[in-house]
């Protein structure tokens, strides 16, 4: 009986072996396991965000199929008779009252439902603050500009995601959200009518507006932002994790923790955020459409703001002026496109950045060290003011809350956003710049003069000073490793492996761009290697 059971195991071995040879020989999945294993990862906290990222829309994902098996995705009017009584025998549309049924009657719909929405939020949230640190460290540069690109598309793959869900359930919030994109659609030239008739299936609000919707947010967005995804994250496996300056990291190896270490903290991490958004969705309520009450065309509901990434484009709309123009026959309603406009030049510019700053500097090498911000003052100065006129819109989106709370008049409220729009960037950017420029002045006192210890000394003649201490090694590295660029001048090449412009024009534009980021006044000079022995030297005595 143990020869028998020894040669059956030997068999099921054997067998293993083969199915094992058979699918390394078609896929090659050992070898790519193997070199995947090799990977290092960045131990640093803030790569945690495209972690946050994915495992928000993962969670987004497992909750949306979940509520899409009670959800009826149509407009036909039905007689309420559900749990919540306030609304019982009103008619209200199927969406609505499928919305109601999983909030009142179904087990964990309510939970579920406000998890999805949180998770989205979340989501939103992730992207737009992992851009920002991909941008204020130069992560974006050759070989990431595709990788900033896709995180841009999925920033506004998740916006809209979120705008169409939002409207789903056909309450009067929503549908009061669905006037201002109707209006924002209509104010388009020539072929904005077209796209309202599409998009509601008729006359404002139609009939076809939710099943629309619905296609689009739980089959297009999803599948397109799948994709973006599995490409963004092969991206990131294809070209190494980018990682801060230090010892022993260049761009060509990187420190930190195996792949292996990385996933199991992933794991643990990915069951923290699962935790935190439950939390949140079991004692923070959101969007309650029982208090809203279904859409009618003939009410509106008070104090109403969309989610905080939709609030830029509704703030410049509301403190934009009703303008109008006519032009051959044709009135322009400039009050919605002119917002419409400008929300998108702000997005886009933030799209194309890191073909800009390449154009600029000239600079066609592969990096795969990060900047600190301070070493890039008016990158950080741009970003900081682009940052300073979302947030000025978005106090835009709630001019009437602001107005109510602060016991305020909208006019005041108003009045205030259109100007902070023009002057808060300014001065947002000039000061980032200063501070910025002072934080370099500190880092070149602290490399040559090394650091303050707090100790007082009294020389032979009564004078006072105190006692500095040398830096180490690793941090002399650190504030001296960045690379200083220089401006372009007309004419010359400003870089390695790139094609200088055609046109004189269009060369001295680079030239003066190119002085804008990187000429006097902009960067701090580095202490020179002369300069340091010097001072050093000069403190041995």
């Amino acid at each position: 009986m143990a020869n028998g059971a020894q040669a059956t195991e030997s068999q099921r071995g054997r067998r293993g072996e083969k199915a094992a040879e058979w699918v390394r020989g078609r896929l090659g999945v050992p070898s790519l396991t193997r070199a995947g294993m090799r990977k290092a990862f960045p131990d640093h906290w803030s790569f945690m965000l495209g972690e946050i990222c994915l495992y928000s829309f993962l969670i987004v994902i497992a909750t949306g199929v979940y509520l899409s098996l009670y959800f009826h995705p149509t407009m036909n009017q039905v007689e309420y008779h559900g749990s919540y009584m306030p609304l019982r025998g009103q008619m209200v549309s199927e969406a609505f009252e499928s919305t109601m049924h999983i909030s009142f009657d179904v087990r964990g719909g309510l939970l579920i439902r406000q998890a999805h929405h949180w998770a989205a939020l979340i989501f939103v949230a992730g992207i737009f603050v992992h851009m920002m640190r991909v941008f204020f460290t130069g992560a974006f540069r050759r070989p990431r500009e595709l990788n900033w690109v896709f995180g841009f598309l999925l920033l506004v793959l998740g916006m809209f995601a979120g705008l169409t869900g939002y409207d789903l359930p056909g309450d009067l919030l929503s549908g009061t959200g669905l006037v201002v994109v109707n209006g924002t659609l209509l104010s388009v030239p020539i072929i904005g009518t077209y796209l309202s008739m599409f998009l509601f299936g008729g006359e404002f609000p139609g009939n076809d507006l939710v099943a629309r919707f619905n296609t689009i947010h739980v089959l297009v967005i999803p599948g397109l932002m799948v994709g973006l995804i599995v490409v963004h994250l092969i991206l990131v496996f294809r070209h190494k994790h980018t990682q801060y300056p230090g010892p022993g990291r260049t761009d060509g190896k990187v420190i930190g923790m195996p792949l292996r270490m990385h996933a199991v903290k992933s794991v643990g991490y990915f069951f923290l955020i699962i935790g935190v958004i439950f939390i949140i969705a079991s004692v923070a309520q959101i969007n309650p459409v029982w208090e809203y009450g279904p859409y009618r065309p003939d009410q509106v509901s008070a104090g109403s703001q969309p989610d905080w990434y939709m609030g830029v484009t509704d703030g410049l709309i509301r403190v934009m002026p009703g303008w109008e123009i006519r032009l051959w026959g044709h009135t322009l309603a400039l009050g919605n496109l002119i917002p419409l406009l400008a929300g998108a030049g702000l997005f886009l510019v933030m799209g194309a950045y890191p073909f800009i700053e390449a154009w600029v500097t000239d600079d066609d090498r592969e990096h795969h060290r990060l900047d600190r911000p301070r070493n890039r003052p008016v990158r950080t100065g741009l970003g900081a003011a682009w940052i300073s006129a979302y947030l000025v819109a978005l106090i835009g989106a709630g001019n009437d809350i602001v107005a109510t709370k602060l016991h305020l008049s909208v006019n005041s409220v108003t009045w205030a956003v259109r100007i902070g729009l023009f002057l808060v960037p300014i001065v947002v950017y000039s000061v980032t710049k200063r501070w910025a420029l002072g934080l370099q002045c500190r880092d070149r006192d602290k490399v040559l003069h090394g650091r303050e210890t707090g100790i007082i000394k009294r020389l032979p003649h009564g004078e006072f000073v105190e006692v500095h201490e040398p830096l180490s090694q690793e941090r002399l590295h650190m504030l001296t490793a960045h690379e200083q660029y220089q401006p372009i001048e007309p004419g010359a090449m400003g870089g390695q492996g790139s094609r200088e412009s055609r046109t004189s024009r269009t060369r001295r534009l680079r030239a003066r761009v190119s002085r804008g980021f990187y000429g006097e006044g902009t960067q701090i000079p580095k202490p020179t290697v002369q300069e340091y022995r010097e001072i050093a030297d000069g403190h041995r005595r």
